[in-house]
């Protein structure tokens, strides 16, 4: 189950990247450019879509990342990815899956109940 949150984790937070890219990139445009009536608006909340294209896929790597040593952390910071990600933009075509995989992988992390360290972290 570790090696399943790692790599689903890992993997989740680099297509959140390329989403996270796409939402800060399209933020920037419009706050360079402006509006253009009817094709490309700003989005309601502009700083909330800046900070989670940076925060949620963090969280998701760096949750994968530890999922062998920490699971209990890794597995909770893997599911505030994956809540952060579905706040922030939503459930569509190119977030399901990041949201996705870094849910299942804040599951398995979570359900890792057998630790590598005498000491059970539930």
């Amino acid at each position: 189950m570790r090696n399943a949150a790692m790599i689903l984790g890992v993997i989740s937070g680099l297509i959140g990247m390329i989403v996270g890219f796409f939402g800060y990139g399209y933020v920037e445009v419009i706050n360079h450019f402006g509006d253009i009536e009817g094709v490309a608006e700003q989005v309601e909340n502009p700083d909330l879509i800046q900070a989670a294209s940076i925060i949620a896929p963090l969280l998701a790597i760096v949750g994968g990342a530890m999922a062998h040593a920490r699971a209990l952390i890794a597995g909770i910071l893997l599911l505030l990815s994956a809540a952060g990600m579905y706040y922030a933009f939503g459930f569509g075509v190119f977030t399901m899956f990041p949201i996705a995989f870094a849910g299942v992988a804040g599951v398995l992390g979570l359900a890792a109940g057998k630790p590598d360290e005498p000491k059970a972290h539930f």
